[in-house]
């Protein structure tokens, strides 16, 4: 294994994690912030454009986890790249759509 492929794995890990939220918001018809909106990341897109934008990034994810190397769930190091991947994008995520959803307590008036 080479550092190349840790670093597909953490890609593949981020969107899947990705994924997740557009897809499912998606399909219980939400509208949600995506880098196609007006403005990007902060305007609204359609329910449509989020179930098309999750599975654009769960289709990346597999091409990076099941393509680049050989991705095992038993090779500690290259789970580790993929949540580290996950918990990065998360983390990012929930800091920055909590401002408009009402997930950050720290901007109280």
């Amino acid at each position: 294994m080479t550092w190349l492929n840790l670093v597909a794995y953490f890609f593949g890990g981020l969107f899947l994690c990705n994924a997740i939220p557009h897809a499912v918001g998606g399909v219980m018809g939400q509208a949600f912030q995506t880098p196609f909106a007006k403005p990007p990341g902060r305007g609204l897109s359609s329910s449509t454009v989020n179930v098309l934008w999750g599975f654009f990034n769960a289709a990346v994810a597999y091409a990076l986890l099941a393509h680049v190397g050989r991705f095992s769930w038993k090779d500690t190091p290259d789970v580790l790249a993929g949540a580290a991947g996950a918990l990065l994008i998360a983390l990012f995520s929930a800091r920055h759509f909590g401002r408009f959803h009402g997930g950050n307590f720290t901007e109280r008036s």
